[in-house]
């Protein structure tokens, strides 16, 4: 398993994230999903500090983390090769 670990500036400080700082992270069966994913993340402006891991991220109670996987029907998208870059 892998996690592709980013932080979102767009949605950092409000929402569910008010105050805190937003980290999405992804996770990835296999290395090759990963840098896929990593690819697309940098391909999105408001994602930043996009690393990919293969343990499980821990974060302190000043990160709101949103956990999303391979197997999730509204983050298929981040799993296409150059699926954002498409969209500019």
């Amino acid at each position: 398993m892998y996690y592709v670990t980013m932080t979102d500036k767009f949605m950092s400080g409000w929402g569910q994230a008010k105050d805190k700082t937003n980290k999405l992270v992804i996770s990835c069966n296999t290395y090759e999903e990963a840098l896929t994913v990593e690819a697309n993340a940098k391909a999105r402006s408001e994602m930043i500090y996009v690393n990919i891991r293969n343990s499980k991220p821990y974060y302190t109670s000043s990160v709101f983390v949103s956990w999303h996987g391979r197997n999730e029907d509204d983050y298929d998208s981040w799993f296409v090769p150059d699926y954002f870059k498409a969209q500019v």
